[in-house]
């Protein structure tokens, strides 16, 4: 009888401890424990670092960013503006990134977004479950108009992701702060472009046929834009579609 006892607390101890986990794994809500560290203490660290190898690239820390995000090949990368163009001062690894190739399109489908996103200033979290992160958006007016649902899609540390973007922590350290001082210097928003691959004229005649191959020829413009110019293209929506302005 002793030995049944301790079989049923042990079982209801485990039961709850999954419990737990599992509500730990599923919620996403950006605001559940404290960072790791404060985020005064990694601003007064990266800060100092930041500008010296911002400097050293002839680019001023606190400057306008543009960010890009590529699944396939597990890409950040982080752009400075430098007079009338950017400059790309740092790409980093992405840790983790949920679902495969293609949009995301409803909530809960565990499916990293793809398309054009903003970063403002209420978008910073650091008190993120995650160590940092900011919200990119989803859904935006394009994903809205397509009727695809989700929320609290991330750029975050930790190396977790559950439809976000990952980074490990000292990488979203750094990418944190630039962002922030970026926003406290008067950018209105970073703008963030999340695209399936480097999209090259030759990526995506590959990609032909294709589920999602309209789609990514859509957002392709934007990428060939960038990539001719270096100066960040203004993305309108015309109907249930992506424009570049002037394109």
């Amino acid at each position: 009888m002793r030995l049944l006892r301790r079989a049923i607390l042990g079982l209801a101890v485990f039961s709850a401890v999954g419990a737990i986990a599992m509500i730990s794994f599923r919620d996403r809500s950006p605001v559940i424990d404290l960072p790791k560290r404060p985020i005064a203490e990694i601003r007064a660290e990266q800060r100092p670092i930041l500008t010296s190898a911002l400097a050293e690239a002839g680019l001023e820390f606190g400057s306008d960013l543009y960010l890009r995000l590529f699944k396939e090949e597990a890409e950040l990368e982080v752009w400075v503006r430098n007079g009338e163009t950017y400059d790309l001062f740092k790409t980093y690894p992405i840790c983790r990134y949920s679902g495969g190739l293609g949009p995301k399109l409803r909530e809960g489908d565990r499916q990293a977004p793809e398309g054009f996103y903003q970063v403002r200033q209420d978008s910073l979290n650091p008190w993120s479950s995650y160590h940092l992160s900011f919200n990119l958006g989803f859904p935006n007016a394009f994903d809205r108009a397509h009727g695809r649902t989700g929320s609290f899609l991330m750029v975050h540390g930790a190396c977790v992701s559950i439809g976000c973007y990952a980074m490990t922590d000292p990488a979203i350290e750094e990418i944190y702060v630039m962002v922030e001082a970026a926003l406290r210097a008067g950018q209105d928003h970073v703008p963030v472009h999340a695209f399936p691959f480097r999209m090259t004229e030759r990526r995506l005649a590959k990609a032909e046929g294709h589920r999602w191959h309209g789609f990514w020829s859509e957002i392709a413009e934007a990428y060939q834009a960038f990539e001719t110019k270096k100066k960040v293209p203004q993305v309108e929506m015309t109907g249930r579609h992506y424009q570049i302005a002037g394109g």
